[in-house]
């Protein structure tokens, strides 16, 4: 990974770190650009109550003196997440760290879900593959309805998913959400729809991008 990158990554975080203010109950994403936001709320010092996506992502902010506590609230005021893809639209793809269904229900939970990305991953188009979770139970079933899917060699997921991809060609995301929803067995996919995103920010070079998509 250059360099650049992650010093984009880094940048990208610390803009999203500047929104959270004291006393907020915060989502904490998976992937390696949160592995930067972390230290930035930290070096902060404020008083937060967080929700981690991830036992990699709890155990890292706990190591910086974070408050991480199990998810049981039923709302949050704002959760800040990577992302593999993003649309002109607005868009996601994510799940390449196989969190996305904790991700998806933290980012639905919060009042504001912002994006931190370096300049890579923007896209002019959506493309495979696209992150799944799957029930263990009837999996071969499962597979066989889905058909162009491939199973990744990782462990299963905390809450117990099978971890595969699809990869098929598609050209509207809605259309496949909508197709993979639908199929008894999944348990989520990696497509997150625009209304679900409320800030981008993406860094390019030395400077940073911010894109409100839907304010919710």
């Amino acid at each position: 990974m250059p360099a650049g990158t992650e010093e984009e990554k880094q940048r990208a975080a610390i803009a999203a770190a500047a929104l959270v203010e004291d006393g907020m109950t915060v989502g904490l994403g998976t992937g390696s650009t949160v592995a930067y936001l972390l230290p930035a709320l930290a070096a902060r010092d404020l008083s937060l109550r967080c929700v981690a996506t991830s036992p990699q992502t709890e155990w890292a902010a706990l190591q910086l003196g974070l408050r991480v506590e199990p998810f049981t609230v039923a709302h949050l005021d704002i959760a800040i997440d990577g992302a593999d893809q993003i649309s002109p639209e607005g868009w996601l793809v994510k799940g390449a760290g196989a969190a996305h269904t904790r991700e998806k229900l933290v980012a639905a939970t919060a009042e504001r879900f912002v994006v931190i990305a370096d300049s890579t991953k923007p896209v002019r188009a959506l493309h495979p593959p696209i992150p799944l979770e799957l029930l263990a139970f009837g999996l071969e079933s499962t597979l066989a309805r889905l058909g162009t899917v491939q199973r990744r060699g990782v462990p299963i997921s905390p809450d117990g998913g099978v971890i595969a991809d699809f990869i098929g060609e598609f050209s509207d995301p809605a259309d496949l959400a909508r197709r993979l929803e639908s199929t008894p067995g999944m348990v989520d996919h990696g497509l997150f729809p625009p209304d679900m995103v409320s800030i981008i920010f993406v860094a390019q070079g030395q400077s940073v991008e911010r894109r409100d998509v839907s304010p919710r």
